[in-house]
C-alpha cells in the first residue's frame, strides 16, 4: 500500500470515529490530508472501498492483537485484562476514543452492504475470541461465568462498548474505567477488584 493510501486510511478512521460514516466526504478527507479529491478516488474509487479498507485494516489489526494475547498470556483473565487496559489507555489518550466498528455499527442500518459486511465480521471475530476466553477462563478456574460462555461473552462486549459509550458521552474517560471494573469484578474468581 502505497503511503498516500495508508494516510488516506489512517485519517478516514480519525474521521469515522469523530463523525461517523455519513459525517466526512471525500472533499473533507482531501482538505486533511492535503490532496485533491481525485487523488482519493485514485486510491479509492469510492467511499465503501475506503471505508471496508479502513474496518478491514482494524480487523486484521485486532486480529494480530488477539494472536499476540494468545500464544503470550497464560490465563484468559490476563489476556481480558489486556483488552479493558487496551481500551483504557486509548480512551485517556485519546488516540481512539471509541471503536471504528462500535460507531459503525450504530449506523449499519444506513450503510452500504460491503460495510455492514465488515463490520459485521468485527464483531464476529472479536465475540469468537471472547467466547473462547469464556471457556478457557471457566477451564481455568479464572473466570466466574453466571450464563453459559457465548451469552457471557456477549454480555462482556456489550460492556465494554456500552462503557465507551459512557465514557464519550460524559466526556469522562473514568466511566469507561467504572463500568468495565464493576463487570470484570463479578467475572473474578481471586477477589480482586
Amino acid at each position: 500500500m502505497s503511503d498516500t493510501a495508508t494516510k488516506l486510511i489512517n485519517e478516514a478512521a480519525r474521521l469515522i470515529v469523530d463523525r461517523g460514516y455519513n459525517g466526512f466526504s471525500y472533499a473533507d478527507l482531501a482538505e486533511c490530508v492535503g490532496i485533491r479529491k481525485p487523488s482519493i478516488h485514485h486510491h479509492f474509487p469510492s467511499k465503501v472501498d475506503l471505508v471496508v479498507a479502513v474496518v478491514e485494516r482494524q480487523r486484521a489489526s485486532i486480529r494480530a492483537r488477539i494472536d499476540a494475547l494468545e500464544n503470550g498470556a497464560s490465563d484468559a483473565m490476563t489476556q481480558l485484562l489486556a483488552y479493558v487496559e487496551y481500551w483504557t489507555r486509548c480512551i485517556d489518550d485519546q488516540s481512539a476514543s471509541f471503536c471504528l466498528a462500535g460507531v459503525l455499527a450504530v449506523e449499519l442500518p444506513g450503510l452500504p452492504p460491503a460495510v455492514g459486511a465488515a463490520v459485521r465480521g468485527h464483531f464476529n471475530d472479536l465475540g469468537k475470541w471472547l467466547e473462547r476466553l469464556m471457556v478457557l477462563g471457566r477451564e481455568q478456574g479464572t473466570i466466574k461465568l453466571e450464563l453459559e460462555p457465548k451469552m457471557s461473552s456477549q454480555f462482556f462486549q456489550t460492556s465494554i462498548y456500552g462503557a465507551m459509550v459512557m465514557a464519550r458521552a460524559y466526556g469522562d474517560p473514568g466511566k469507561f474505567n467504572a463500568v468495565t471494573d464493576t463487570f470484570l469484578a463479578r467475572m473474578r474468581t481471586d477477589g480482586q477488584d
